[in-house]
């Protein structure tokens, strides 16, 4: 299998979306004091909603396409670090915004959407460059079963660890310990959902997609196969989130499961659907965000304040009688969307693609 995969790029781009989406919605719920519908805000602790499930779709498929790429040039560790670090800086950028306008009145912090995704992208391509698929395979599995344990380690601190209860376990404890008071979620269980120790479970989630890539360009006629394995895992994430719970803000490694399950259902009905076939013009709403994916979250990110202009509310009070407060959000959400959508279709018709 040659070039791009429009699957690929249409998923790519509906995470997106999705993650646009879901930013977007708690923007106007906190700032503006919107109603919001609860599928499209996080799981305060365990539990699993469509918010959840954006994220680590996007990195699953940062995994997916590392053997893609590497079928043209291959990527050399300088390129891959490279890559990395951009990432990492821009993501920092974004993180900091408020905290380089104010320096004492926003604290600094360093992690962040931008920078697992290229810690995640160094890890897996380099372990693409230097392993085999059986021992990718072997070290994924090997993250997700011992990090289990590891965040049952009693905290140094004397702190009772319960998974179920929120930023007391050794995962958050120890960003603590390293980072200090954190800037994101406040209090002496503070934590950074982002963190430290829950970004192995996250490379884990790309070395999947990574296998899942490899499969797809020796085998992309097998879909069946790909389908079963995102059911099996699916259901694991699922009967192992009753003993390790479905936690987001750790990527307790149920969690990882069952996101990659789904992700990997979709990516295979999209491949059945769209590779290798012509596609309808409806689709290209998604490639557009899919083929400048980075661009895309960036420029949302630094363009969000405007869910809080005064004229981005007009349109919320008067649906609002109307269709309920939930609906009547998502109308400047939609409006805030469609402006984004329309900087990446531009650069769609330039078939310009802004790599980071």
């Amino acid at each position: 299998m040659q070039g791009r995969l429009v699957s690929l790029d249409v998923l790519r781009g509906l995470t997106v979306i999705g993650m646009i989406l879901v930013n977007s919605a708690a923007y106007v719920h906190y700032v503006n004091g919107f109603e919001a519908y609860p599928a499209l805000m996080h799981a305060e602790w365990a539990g699993f909603t469509l918010a959840d499930a954006v994220f680590p779709a996007f990195l699953f498929m940062v995994g997916v396409s590392i053997p893609m790429a590497a079928q043209g040039r291959p990527a050399s560790a300088p390129a891959i670090l490279a890559r990395a670090g951009r990432l990492i800086l821009v993501g920092l950028l974004l993180s900091n915004m408020y905290w380089l306008a104010d320096l004492e009145t926003y604290q600094f912090r360093p992690f962040g959407v931008l920078q697992r995704i290229g810690l995640v992208y160094a890890a897996v391509a380099l372990l693409f460059m230097a392993t085999g698929w059986r021992t990718r395979a072997i070290i994924a599995g090997a993250i997700l079963v011992l990090y289990w344990p590891l965040c049952l380690i009693g905290s140094p601190d004397g702190t009772a660890t319960d998974l179920w209860a929120r930023g007391y376990n050794f995962a958050v404890w120890f960003d603590r310990a390293v980072l200090g008071q954190h800037a994101f979620v406040k209090g002496a269980a503070g934590y950074d959902p982002e963190g430290i120790l829950s970004t192995l479970p996250a490379i884990a989630q790309g070395l999947i997609g990574c296998l899942v890539g490899e499969w797809l360009l020796k085998r992309p006629e097998r879909t069946g196969v790909l389908a079963l394995a995102g059911a099996a895992m699916t259901l694991l994430g699922l009967a192992w989130g009753f003993a390790f719970p479905v936690i987001k803000d750790i990527w307790s490694s149920s969690y990882v499961l069952l996101s990659s399950g789904l992700t990997l259902l979709v990516l295979a009905a999209l491949h059945v659907r769209l590779d290798g076939r012509e596609i309808g013009r409806g689709w290209n709403v998604a490639t557009a965000f899919g083929m400048n994916a980075i661009a895309a979250y960036v420029l949302h990110y630094v363009t969000s304040a405007i869910l809080a202009w005064d004229v981005m509310k007009l349109p919320y009070g008067w649906a609002e009688p109307l269709v309920g407060g939930p609906a009547a959000a998502l109308v400047p959400v939609a409006i805030f969307m469609a402006l984004n959508w329309a900087a990446m279709a531009w650069l769609q018709r330039k078939r310009w693609i802004i790599k980071i």
